[in-house]
This record gives C-alpha cells, structure tokens and sequence, in this order.
C-alpha cells in the first residue's frame, strides 16, 4: 500500500500542475471570471486566475523562504510518517498522500515561480480562491483527523484492554 500511496502523490501533484497549466494558459492573471455553474442570475462557481505569494488567505505574503522550507519539512517528515505506517490503516496512509500531494503541487509553484496559482472560487459566499492542490491538503487532514480521532480510538481501546487483562490476570488473589 506504501507504494501505491506514493504513486498517488505524485499522480495528484502531476494533475495539480496540469491543471494550474491549462488555467495560466487560457485564463487572463487578474481578468473576468470565467463562469463555470450559474442558476438564473445566481453565480455558484467559477473559475478565476490570480496568485498568492502568501498561504492560505493571503497570511504570510513575502515570506518565500519560509513557505517552501516548511512545506519540504512537513512532507519530509510525512513521507518517513507514511513509511513507518505502511501496513497499517489505507485510510491514513491515504489522508497523508493526499496532504503530501497537494504540499508538493503547491510547493512547486512558490519554487518556480515564486508564487501559488489559484484558480477556484465559490460565488455564493466570500472565500478565497483556491486550487486543487488545496483541495488535496484539507480532505487529506480532514482523513487523517477521522483515522487519529475515530479508528485508532479503537486500537487504543484494544490495546488498553489487552493491558488492563494482563494486571488483571498478574493480580494476586486477597486472603
């Protein structure tokens, strides 16, 4: 499973550069919306090209340096994570590929070209654009919050069992 975790990172981060390549190509830096879902007058998504030399909501703008030191940390660290995990849960072997993929995918442009393409807007509320490779990073932690929260509960549970048994069992008998 280790390995097939990783060729989906690289497979995720590929789609994120293939598509942050289709939208530098075809949609004006700064210019109108492209809409993508309308009902009626109701704009619902569209697609709209800007950067961000910043994270998420623009925080940390001209910090370069430490946008991609961070990133390669948090991955590296991730990576040995998901090697010393590889036979257990598929889920969170999952959530960390799908975390790492999107790092990488955003990780490339802030070394590149020094800034994050984003491309994502939902029109029905204000939020800031996004792209896939953030997209990737919050299902992915939002998996991983799941497995930590609700199945290893259950091999700590398990495991606190098997241990409480044992006292029980070491016990010596009162007379």
């Amino acid at each position: 499973m280790f390995f097939i975790a990783l060729a989906a990172i690289v497979l995720l981060a590929a789609a994120d550069q293939i598509i942050k390549y289709a939208v530098v190509k075809n949609i004006p830096l700064g210019g109108k919306p492209v809409e993508v879902i309308k009902i009626g007058a109701t704009k619902i998504f569209s697609l709209e090209h800007i950067r961000n030399t910043g994270a998420a909501w623009s925080i940390m703008q001209g910090k370069t340096w430490f946008l991609v030191l961070l990133p390669l940390a948090v991955c590296a660290f991730a990576l040995w994570y998901m090697y010393r995990i590889r036979r257990g849960s598929r889920l969170e072997l999952f959530s960390i590929a799908l975390m790492v993929a999107g790092g990488i995918g955003n990780l490339i442009d802030r070394i590149r070209i020094k800034e994050v393409v984003d491309y994502i807007k939902f029109e029905l509320f204000s939020f800031p654009i996004f792209n896939f490779a953030d997209i990737c990073v919050v299902i992915g932690a939002i998996l991983f919050c799941i497995c930590a929260l609700f199945l290893s509960s259950d091999k700590n549970k398990a495991a606190a069992k098997k241990a409480e048994e044992q006292v029980t069992d070491n016990e010596e008998p009162d007379t």
